[in-house]
């Protein structure tokens, strides 16, 4: 392994069109989940160098985080930077013949942690496709994505569902099914461009300035599912059946059923659980809808992070105009991409 290569990873980011949250194991495995998403310009991104000083070193530049040990087989993820550490775990024990790796690995995001657009999974498979890169595995993209979640919900015992990490790998839009006994089936949707160039110019993305533990609001939901909470559970079959309508209206192009469509949806996430929404996105939300906007939602499990807004195009700017007078919070120009992670191999740059 010539010190002079780098290798080089990123994975887009994702929105969630419908379904969000079905995709929790304690939903689809007594239901089965459907989500329809898509991966957009903002992305997880990963380096790493190989070296020969018997050291290891993981740098998250985006979060001025840095961790270093020497080299060795397994490393206690605890602390900082958990998720390096247990995919290094992982990469060694199973396919590297439990042969330690001197290395340096650093990371960055285009958004901060904890804004709903499935960051934390998304850095997971850009570090595990550097990897691959590096090693030469034979992985396909469905190994990818499920040992991304294997590291996440089962190593590390993190809540979240299991759509993160296949929109990161495969890319593009895809209508998602999840079932009991592992079995995901991703069905990736050929939208026609001028389709997604109409959804382009109607989408406004805000962050809201305000991150959110995802993980409460996720374990308290998966706590209603498995004690069969009829409310909660009539709101996660509605939120299903819109992700089911929202596909076909897409390849319909019509953008108002689009529309009505997310608004139901959100209405169905709100009511499974109080702590999805808040006073502030709650006046954000009716500010930006009474000034024509055609639907909106919290990008993930809710509680902060990103919303997303569909306007017709000829309401954009006045909508945008709107939120810029918000005293917290960034609009965040986004296209949809259809490539999902990519790696690359360069020689002799820092």
């Amino acid at each position: 392994m010539s010190n002079n290569l780098i290798i080089r990873s990123r994975s887009p980011l994702r929105l969630g069109l419908g379904g969000g949250g079905t995709d929790m194991e304690s939903f689809y495995s007594q239901h089965g989940g459907a989500v329809l998403n898509a991966t957009i310009d903002l992305y997880a991104c990963c380096t790493i160098k190989p070296k020969n000083n018997n050291k290891i070193t993981f740098v998250a530049s985006d979060l001025q985080e840095e961790f270093e040990c020497d080299l060795k087989n397994y490393i206690e993820p605890i602390g900082e930077l958990k998720l390096h550490k247990a995919i290094y775990n992982r990469i060694v024990k199973d396919h590297n013949n439990n042969q330690p790796i001197s290395h340096k690995v650093i990371t960055y995001c285009d958004v901060p942690a904890g804004s709903g657009l499935g960051s934390s999974s998304t850095l997971v498979v850009s570090i595990i496709k550097a990897y691959v890169e590096l090693l030469s595995l034979p992985f396909g993209d469905y190994d990818i994505s499920h040992l991304a979640y294997e590291i996440e919900r089962i190593d590390l015992g993190m809540k979240g569902g299991k759509q993160d990490q296949y929109a990161a790998t495969f890319g593009g839009f895809n209508f998602m099914e999840f079932y009991k006994n592992d079995k995901t089936i991703i069905n990736p949707l050929r939208v026609r461009k001028w389709i997604i160039s109409e959804l382009e110019q109607s989408l406004i993305l805000f962050n809201t300035g305000t991150s959110r533990e995802s993980s409460q609001i996720i374990d308290d939901q998966s706590k209603q599912v498995e004690q069969k909470n009829q409310k909660t559970i009539n709101s996660m079959l509605q939120i299903k059946q819109e992700a089911i309508n929202i596909k076909e209206y897409l390849l319909k192009a019509d953008f108002d059923a689009i529309a009505t469509s997310i608004q139901k949806g959100w209405a169905a996430k709100k009511q499974s659980l109080k702590s999805i929404s808040n006073d502030r996105i709650n006046n954000l939300y009716d500010k930006v809808m009474n000034a024509g906007a055609m639907a909106g939602k919290i990008s993930g499990a809710g509680g902060g992070g990103f919303i997303m807004f569909l306007t017709r195009p000829s309401k954009r700017m006045e909508i945008i105009r709107i939120l810029q007078q918000e005293k917290y919070g960034q609009i965040y120009p986004c296209h949809f991409v259809e490539e999902g992670s990519r790696s690359w191999t360069i020689t002799n740059r820092k």
